[in-house]
């Protein structure tokens, strides 16, 4: 119990209660709440003044932490590179921890440099191996082979299989048979034989992207000892240090080629009870058999076990013992996904790329976007993963590629982040900002792949805005639990039983191979579009489950868990193991739902035995639709919507009106995070599936709190308006709220002020050069003045003008609204802060800020740093250079930005002052 208070208090390192709070109805603000980003130190070149300097900044811009990521360097930087857990290096580390702490930050840090584990420290014995099956034929009669790797890359692997086929599929093993220098002297009985020779070979694969110090082989990942050796260094280097980072970090599995560790026969044996050295060539040659997918399956199991045991939770209790935790990427991983994202203490997923959101106006040009789109199935493995375990925290890995280097603004992040938050996540990342020294010349030191959250970024000063409406959802998102009521079993041995290839690496850039055709993909998507809320389980993870009546249950800490139902899609295997749990889990009070019964048991021993069980198991259940067992029920039928509603479980029908949801609960309240992704304004009745005496309206984005309009025959039934691109929170309570004011749904205009005088635009700051000042007789973007110092400009602008208000009234609404911006802009209505406008619909509640008469307004735009970098590449200027990679652009080949397009900048249209009742 005192360890698991001591690793609670690592997680809630980064998360203590700052001094701002966000009004009595929002959650105290902790820095976890925040956005955080990642933070490439590009050579480690750091110096302790611009750590500080450079930390304060991010903290000013609304940034609750960053997550140290040592990286390649600058070249013409080499003086100021830092050997990687070099005395000095260490040194920086601390500062960073110190500042961070003094200020309310908190820091990650990568346990390693560029990606994935490595460095000087893993030997040839430690790094990434693969087996090498190489074959020789033999005729009748005597023979004498050398039985040498046929792969030059190998320096004399070991010889760890040899295995004889006859042409009747006869077997010998002649491993004890080689002498000296591998050497076989061997009589075949007969002609047709073929000699397959196993060797433990190594992949050779480096550490991509190492900083320095960092260089070397990368880590043999199924390896316990591998391990060990690895993280010894850092041991000895932070271990007796005063401050630790809140969390070490692993970036996604990209060990290519790997399926291997020395000691993978034994554990194979030991585990499914038969030796996989007598099936080398049926594994990992040609060989044919019968069961060859069961063994493969058989395999495939035992390398995502030991994946699992001696990497990622090996891994997690070392540092626990350094007095942080630990947060990882599983995808990409030849193993069960849910299992290591729930084995670590913050599981991470990614965004790479960008999704299509049909809202009003939002600008996506598919020349400067990738050609995949983040699945929110995807995302979900690792939302899963820590729900199902009652965690915190999940985090993302937020806006890889999200567009082109220089293009990305604050509206295009919002739906992509938004995305992520309805998918379970509540801890976002961003992607990324990259330390640059103060006297470097513009635009600074940059990591190869967008986005690009610098400083030195024409939108930095308007990041506030996008990390504000981050920093309240998450607040809530973070203060309440998992309210999902569908847990949908997983079935990883369907991919493990596969005849084809070795390993199956499950990566955000495969799903259409392994995620998207299977059975429980698409059960999953008709669950969500039938308004249901939905996390996925695993075979390990059922098993810690249990169900007390028709209350679900953590079976070690008895903890409550919100779901209501199992369902099982359609299955092809499913483990003796798991069938029984489900059983008991039925007997118990749980209601469970097979789309059909499974057809057949994974793997390769005892199959004869294990069916017999697994028939007796399913016999009582075979041709009937509902069975009352135990305390509970199992229902069987493929259309699982009408069973959920047999069971008085139903789906929520704002999803049907095109919505978007997430539901989470707190006490007696229910939180549901509402996104309207469509293109048009959705007002309807929404009759919610929870009961309240009450509901409220809490805006993300503004801030703003109201009380929501409910039927008072059906207190559930609830007017929901959101416009195209916005997001509100719909807060169910069991209890009648204190007075709270009407929330405003905007119905009736009474009427509106145009501001249509002339304007005054004057440039602030920005570069390369400051345009001069312009007299505009009607509102346009500053690209469209001819004038090719503005065309060229990146930076901010101010848009000033008068305007006359004939009256204000006390119950009256004021919103300003702008019809096109490029692309961020804050507000002063007459000398005072009215906020700012940088998503859509570019539209600003203005309060109390109106007076009677003449009134000011400022609006301040900031643009992309497009225009900048192409009057760059325009004129011939140098880019900066950096080791082991090229600046690249989307599709990953050298950057130009000479080609582009000016990109429009400013405002352009009308700016109004609507009136509502």
């Amino acid at each position: 119990m005192i360890f698991k208070k001591i690793i609670t208090a690592a997680i809630m390192l980064g998360t203590f209660s700052l001094a701002q709070a966000q009004g009595s109805d929002w959650p105290v603000v902790k820095s976890s709440m925040k956005p955080w980003v990642r933070w490439w130190w590009m050579g480690s070149a750091v110096s302790d003044a611009e750590i500080s300097a450079l930390l304060r900044q991010y903290h000013h811009a609304g940034l609750g932490g960053v997550e140290i990521a040592p990286i390649y360097g600058a070249k013409g930087a080499e003086s100021a590179f830092i050997p990687h857990l070099s005395p000095t290096w260490v040194d920086r580390l601390q500062h960073t921890l110190a500042t961070a702490d003094e200020i309310g930050m908190g820091v990650d840090l990568t346990n390693g440099t560029g990606w994935p584990f490595g460095g000087p420290q893993v030997t040839e014995e430690y790094a990434a191996s693969n087996i090498i099956v190489n074959t020789f034929s033999v005729s009748k009669g005597r023979n004498t082979l050398e039985i040498s790797c046929k792969d030059p890359k190998q320096k004399d692997p070991p010889l760890i299989s040899l295995l004889a086929y006859g042409p009747e599929n006869q077997k010998i093993d002649l491993l004890k048979q080689v002498k000296g220098a591998k050497q076989l002297n061997w009589t075949a009985p007969a002609a047709g034989w073929t000699v397959y020779a196993g060797f433990l070979g190594k992949t050779r694969q480096k550490v991509k992207r190492a900083a320095p110090g960092g260089e070397g082989y990368t880590l043999d990942h199924f390896s316990g000892k591998a391990l060990q050796a690895y993280l010894k260094p850092y041991q000895e280097a932070l271990k007796t240090q005063p401050r630790h980072p809140r969390a070490y970090y692993n970036d996604s599995y990209e060990v290519y080629g790997a399926n291997w560790t020395a000691e993978l026969f034994d554990y194979f044996q030991r585990i499914k009870g038969y030796d996989l050295r007598q099936y080398i060539g049926e594994v990992f040659g040609d060989v044919k058999h019968s069961n060859r997918d069961r063994l493969k399956a058989d395999y495939r199991d035992i390398v995502s076990q030991l994946l699992l045991e001696n990497f990622t939770k090996s891994w997690t209790s070392w540092s626990h013992t350094m007095g942080s935790v630990t947060k990882n990427q599983a995808h990409g991983s030849p193993g069960n996904l849910l299992d290591l994202y729930a084995a670590v203490d913050i599981p991470e997923t990614e965004t790479f790329g960008s999704s299509y959101f049909p809202i009003q106006g939002l600008r996506r040009d598919s020349a400067d976007v990738r050609k995949v789109d983040p699945d929110p199935m995807m995302l979900k493995f690792a939302s899963s993963g820590a729900h199902v375990l009652g965690k915190t925290l999940v985090s993302a890995e937020t806006f890889t590629w999200l567009t082109e280097h220089f293009k990305t603004s604050w509206a295009q992040c919002k739906p992509e982040v938004e995305q992520l938050f309805l998918s379970g996540i509540n801890h976002v990342f961003y992607h990324g900002t990259t330390y640059s020294p103060a006297d470097q010349q513009w635009p600074g030191w940059l990591f190869y792949a967008s986005v690009n959250f610098v400083p030195t970024n024409s939108l930095w000063s308007h990041l506030d805005g996008l990390n504000a409406y981050v920093t309240r959802t998450q607040s809530i998102l973070q203060s309440t639990a998992n309210d999902n009521e569908v847990l949908l079993y997983w079935p990883a041995q369907d991919i493990w039983n596969d005849d084809k290839g070795t390993l199956k690496s499950l990566t955000i850039h495969n799903i259409d191979k392994w995620l998207h055709p299977s059975d429980f993909y698409k059960e999953a998507v008709h669950l969500q579009t039938s308004g249901y809320s939905f996390d996925f389980v695993s075979d390990e993870l059922l098993k810690g489950m249990n169900a007390d009546g028709d209350q679900w249950k953590l079976k070690n800490s008895n903890m409550d868990l919100s779901y209501k139902v199992l369902i099982i899609p359609k299955v092809e295997y499913m483990p003796v193991e798991t069938l029984e749990k489900i059983i008991e889990i039925a007997e118990q009070g749980g209601k469970v739902i097979f789309h059909q019964l499974p057809a057949d048991v994974p793997g390769f021993k005892d199959l004869d035995k294990r069916r017999l069980i697994f028939n007796k198991i399913l016999g009582p259940l075979k041709n009937k639709r509902r069975i009352v067992i135990g305390k509970g029920e199992i229902v069987i039928g493929n259309d699982i919507v009408n069973s959920l509603s047999e069971m008085n479980i139903r789906g929520e029908s704002l999803i049907q009106k095109g919505l978007k949801f997430i539901k989470r609960k707190k006490g007696d309240q229910t939180y549901y995070y509402v996104v309207n992704h469509s293109d048009h304004t959705i007002d309807e009745q929404i009759i919610f599936q929870t009961k309240a005496s009450s509901w409220k309206i809490m805006d993300p984005l503004s801030g703003q709190v109201g009380k929501a309009q409910s039927d008072k025959a059906n207190p559930n039934q609830v007017r929901v308006k959101i416009r195209s691109g916005e997001a509100l929170f719909f807060v169910a309570d069991k209890a009648v709220q204190p007075a709270l004011a009407d929330w405003s749904y905007l119905d009736h205009q009474k009427g509106e002020v145009q501001l249509n005088n002339n304007w005054s635009l004057q440039f602030a700051e920005g570069g390369p050069v400051i345009p001069q000042s312009k007299q505009l007789y009607k509102l346009q973007p500053w690209t469209s003045l001819s004038d090719s110092i503005a065309d060229n400009f990146s930076g901010k602008a101010v848009y000033s003008s008068q305007f006359e208000m004939t009256e204000v009234l006390a119950d009256k609404h004021y919103v300003l609204q702008l019809d096109t911006l490029y692309e961020s802009a804050k507000i002063r209505i007459n000398g005072q802060d009215a906020g700012q406008i940088w998503s859509l619909p570019y539209s600003l509640p203005l309060g109390n800020i109106l007076k009677k008469g003449t009134n000011t307004i400022e609006i301040e735009v900031a643009n992309l740093m497009a225009n900048r970098i192409r009057q760059m590449d325009r004129n011939g200027q140098k880019r900066q250079d950096y080791y082991d990679t090229k600046f690249v652009n989307i599709d990953y080949e050298p950057f130009r930005a000479d080609t582009w397009s000016v990109m429009p900048s400013g405002l352009a249209g009308r700016v109004i002052i609507k009136i509502y009742d």
